[in-house]
């Protein structure tokens, strides 16, 4: 598990952890003695971390932060090292004055990178050569929330106003046109979370939920980015934090459940299989609130989560951090009604 800080004054930690015995077995087996992360190697960056991203099949890491949009390229260190260095950096034509880049990383022939901090602004970089893979053609500068691979041809974006778009890496001259969000109030501020492919099933046949600063989730089939599969409202307060930890995870082992964030110390997980297009409040069926109670900060704000993710094959554990620098990990456990 890879950790970082995203601190203003430099200095920031990068940290490889090593989990603790429970998260390493795929089945409980009992009481371990040993429950806490190891610090495994480590470095620091003298710009914030607001993205950081492993490289499949490497041992690079990348991340993306003020004040521009170019990445940081990082070696994890050898068996005889336990330092993580930065080896390269990825600049972008455009990284003066834009925002900081959001990354999505994969494996096709060479490890690949896709970034960008405005639609007009996307590429897939070449992670080790550095070569420009891909450019995308827009005729919009809308800032980007978030963008992913669907597979090694497709990708999808989400804009910051919660716009999806879809574009194919075979086919870099199509213009990336965003398809709106309908009914979403225009003042908020949106991010995406995309689904795992259900094994044997079309690549374009994953669920996308998209989460609003103002507690709004909508769930698209990408397929049909116009027409939402369903849509509720969270309880959740308005966002202080100006949305940039929103987030919002798909369960990768339990079917139609999702994770939200952001908001406050709390992360919300909900069960997403009754909803309907209605759009009315939806009752999450836990809220980790471990972090609220780890004392406020030096700012004298309560903590805030900045991130969580989901365990890969535990159905119901999950791992999340805090402006506090806590990280939890944790199991939830679903009421059985009249119990």
């Amino acid at each position: 598990i890879c950790v970082a800080g995203y601190g203003q004054s430099g200095g920031n930690e990068i940290l490889q952890l090593l989990p603790p015995p429970t998260l390493q077995v795929k089945e409980t087996q009992g009481l371990f003695s040993e429950r806490d992360f190891k610090v495994e190697c480590g470095g620091f960056s003298n710009r914030p971390v607001y993205s950081l991203k492993y490289v499949p099949n490497t041992s690079l890491l990348v991340t993306s932060g003020p004040p521009d949009s170019s990445l940081q390229v990082w070696q994890v260190s050898a068996e005889d090292s336990d330092v993580i260095k930065c080896v390269s950096a990825i600049a972008t034509e455009t990284g003066t004055g834009q925002p900081w880049a959001k990354i999505a990383t994969a494996s096709a022939t060479a490890p690949w990178v896709l970034h960008g901090s405005r639609l007009d602004s996307i590429q897939i970089t070449e992670v080790e050569s550095r070569k420009n893979i891909y450019m995308g053609a827009s005729r919009t500068s809308e800032e980007l929330s978030g963008l992913d691979f669907l597979d090694y041809n497709t990708l999808l974006f989400c804009c910051a106003k919660g716009q999806l778009c879809l574009a194919d890496v075979r086919q870099p001259q199509s213009p990336l046109e965003a398809a709106s969000v309908p009914s979403a109030p225009g003042d908020e501020h949106w991010c995406m979370g995309v689904g795992r492919r259900a094994p044997g099933s079309d690549s374009c046949c994953q669920p996308v939920a998209r989460l609003s600063s103002g507690g709004h989730l909508t769930l698209t089939d990408v397929r049909k980015t116009l027409e939402p599969l369903a849509s509720a409202k969270c309880r959740v307060p308005s966002s202080s934090s100006g949305a940039e930890f929103l987030c919002v995870s798909w369960a990768p082992a339990l079917e139609g459940h999702l994770a939200i964030s952001g908001f406050d110390g709390t992360v919300h997980v909900y069960d997403t299989q009754s909803w309907d297009s209605s759009g009315r409040e939806a009752e999450p069926v836990f809220v980790h609130k471990g972090h609220m109670f780890g004392g406020a900060g030096s700012s004298g704000d309560p903590p805030l989560v900045t991130a969580h993710t989901w365990h890969p094959q535990k159905p119901r554990t999950l791992l999340s951090a805090a402006s506090d620098g806590s990280l939890h990990v944790w199991d939830w456990v679903q009421s059985c009604g009249k119990c």
